[in-house]
């Protein structure tokens, strides 16, 4: 499968259930799932997990990155220190859908503990069926990206 249908996916020890379901949501409508963990519930460091999934976005290998820890907050902050990285952290569908349409995001950040799973795969569906719609927001984004050059 080529990198257009790859989503890279990954969490903190916080979030694995939450993740888990994500990644069969997603793998059932037809997107390659590649989950780089982590896989048992020990206290680990979400700093490590969202800078493995952003490096396999940055690197072109996934289209798009969904990461999550307890508030999403964290995980997306460090997501975001891997340059061509845009990862928001969304609790509602109308955010996952701008932050694809208006940002060009290529990642999505949710908080297991802030959001419920049915509300969950709905933030996922909304982030992956939007496109960036380009236009005005080409200059934004060129604007957002300016300090990595």
């Amino acid at each position: 499968m080529t990198a257009s249908r790859r989503v890279a996916l990954s969490s903190d020890h916080a979030a694995i259930p939450l993740r888990q379901a994500i990644a069969a949501h997603v793998s059932a409508q037809g997107w390659e799932v590649v989950d780089i963990g982590p896989v048992t519930p020990e206290s680990t460091h979400y700093p490590k997990h969202g800078q493995a999934a952003a490096a396999l976005v940055a690197s072109g290998d996934c289209r798009l990155g969904i990461i999550l820890c307890g508030t999403g907050q964290g995980i997306m902050m460090a997501a975001n220190k891997v340059k061509g990285i845009r990862c928001g952290v969304c609790s509602d569908t109308f955010s996952a859908r701008m932050i694809r349409q208006h940002n060009d995001a290529n990642m999505l950040s949710i908080g297991a503990r802030v959001v419920g799973e049915g509300l969950a795969l709905e933030i996922v569906d909304a982030f992956l069926g939007a496109e960036f719609e380009g236009g005005r927001h080409a200059t934004r984004v060129e604007m957002i990206e300016a300090p990595e050059a």
